[in-house]
């Protein structure tokens, strides 16, 4: 089999096989990396519509329930690096599946659970392994899918998935929670993770592994804590006040340890964070923005679920059709986005992306409490599903443009981890917000909270919006002509 040479970061010569032929082996190799993808982000959202279930069962407080989500958002943006490095190391289609069948096991056991604390052990193991599959993902497509429209096309569908997965596990949540019960949100992995493990070893090409390098543990340490305490300090703010000892000790100690991670990203001799990939211009900026997105997007999922089970009364199910109105629209224009970008260029179709969901965003901070769904919720996500479906897919191809193999899943995996953390700090921040300005108000506190927390959503999406016009990208090569 042919094969070809690369140089990893470490210096040392890799042969990786090339992927073999045959659209069905391709086409097999593609549906296990998305059902990785899709089941790691069902995972964040389809809990969301179980949460008020959650809560009435394991004895959460409402802005306490937020910790189901952030234990896991937090245990995977903070140990994504750190899975990726493995993946390197290990190969990553064996990072890949052993992430996913560790995943499989932590549902099991977040399905079986009777309490809080065995719950949010559940949650922060699930995040552990999901760290673990996830950077692999991009990276396999990078390394199984040739440059080009070959791998245009699967990164289209991928993030088709991507996107619409999260609003589907909104869907999903509300039936399994409706005909079963929030049990059934976790049990759900099951089936996918299994069929991973049984089609990933035999359809996925794996990739070089870069021997005699080392896990940055101490940057792994320092990030993903000094990460937790900094949402831990948002949300304990939430529910007290500013001035709460506790809440300034956490942003301290948060602070002592995100610089401790910055000096150690600097010196360590394999860290966790390749400062390479920040050379490029336009990367970075798209990194930044992919950080900016999900902090919106996290926060209009959750206190829109609020807001339709908690405030218009609406069954599980109910919310989860509702969220269809987002999934469908995002998969059509996720689906669309690849003629787009190869006629207008990343650059204006990401930037056409955000403009529309500004729009849906600027909508819902309006939100009244005799709106309801049709007046209230569904034009902004509808208006959502379309911007966020025209705004990834590009941001995905700036990200990956010109990455050496070597760092493939480093620029992957950090792709991964703004997104993650970027939710995570996001939700925390909007619901230190949402507590804050509830608490001043005796007339419809929860009304006047949801405003405010949706207006500081408009912030970031405008910032990205910012971010993506200072884009400098190569001009377009013209498209091919008959004759």
């Amino acid at each position: 089999m042919p094969s070809s040479v690369l140089r990893d970061r470490d210096g040392h010569d890799a042969a990786t096989r090339t992927p073999p032929p045959g659209r069905a082996h391709a086409l097999l190799a593609l549906a296990a990396i998305l059902g990785t993808q899709l089941m790691l982000l069902l995972d964040l959202t389809v809990v969301n519509v179980a949460l008020p279930g959650i809560g009435t069962h394991l004895g959460f407080s409402a802005t306490g329930m937020s910790w189901v989500l952030n234990v896991y958002a937090l245990a995977f943006g903070g140990l994504l690096l750190l899975g990726s490095r493995i993946g390197d190391l290990v190969g990553r289609r064996t990072a890949l599946v052993w992430g996913v069948a560790a995943f499989t096991l932590a549902s099991v056991l977040g399905g079986l659970a009777n309490d809080a604390t065995t719950l949010l052990v559940a949650r922060g193991l699930q995040g552990a392994a999901a760290a673990l599959a996830a950077p692999s993902t991009l990276a396999l497509i990078a390394t199984n899918f040739r440059e080009g429209a070959e791998r245009n096309r699967a990164l289209s569908v991928f993030s088709a998935v991507a996107g619409a997965g999260s609003a589907v596990g909104l869907t999903l949540g509300g039936m399994l929670t409706d005909w079963g019960s929030w049990r059934w949100v976790f049990f759900v992995n099951i089936p996918i993770g299994a069929a991973v493990v049984l089609l990933g070893p035999r359809y996925i090409t794996e990739t070089a592994r870069h021997r005699g390098g080392r896990f940055d543990v101490a940057g792994a340490l320092t990030g993903t804590l000094g990460t937790a305490c900094l949402v831990y300090a948002f949300i304990r703010v939430g529910e007290s006040s500013w001035g709460d000892a506790r809440a300034l000790t956490a942003f301290a100690v948060a602070g002592a340890l995100l610089a401790a991670f910055l000096v150690n990203e600097t010196r360590a001799p394999h860290p966790l964070v390749v400062l390479r990939l920040f050379a490029d211009r336009n990367r970075s900026l798209a990194y930044a923005v992919m950080v900016l997105v999900p902090a919106a997007m996290s926060s209009i999922f959750y206190f829109s679920t609020q807001y339709l089970q908690g405030y218009l009364h609406y069954s599980p199910l109910r919310t989860g059709v509702a969220f269809l109105s987002l999934a469908l629209p995002l998969f059509v224009a996720a689906r669309l986005a690849p003629r787009l970008l190869a006629r207008f260029g990343a650059r204006n179709v990401a930037a056409s992306g955000l403009a529309v969901t500004l729009a849906g965003a600027v909508l819902i901070t309006r939100l009244g409490a005799s709106d309801g769904f049709a007046r209230g919720v569904l034009p902004t996500m509808v208006l959502m599903g379309f911007g966020i479906g025209w705004t990834m897919m590009p941001l995905n191809t700036v990200i990956l443009s010109g990455v050496a193999p070597a760092d493939a899943g480093s620029a992957s995996g950090l792709l991964q981890t703004m997104q993650q953390v970027g939710g995570s700090l996001g939700l925390s921040v909007l619901v230190t917000v949402f507590g804050t300005v509830s608490r001043h108000h005796r007339h419809d506190p929860f009304i006047h909270g949801v405003d405010a927390a949706f207006l500081l959503a408009v912030v970031f999406v405008a910032l990205a919006l910012a971010l993506v016009l200072a884009l400098r990208l190569p001009p377009r090569k013209p498209l091919a002509t008959g004759g």
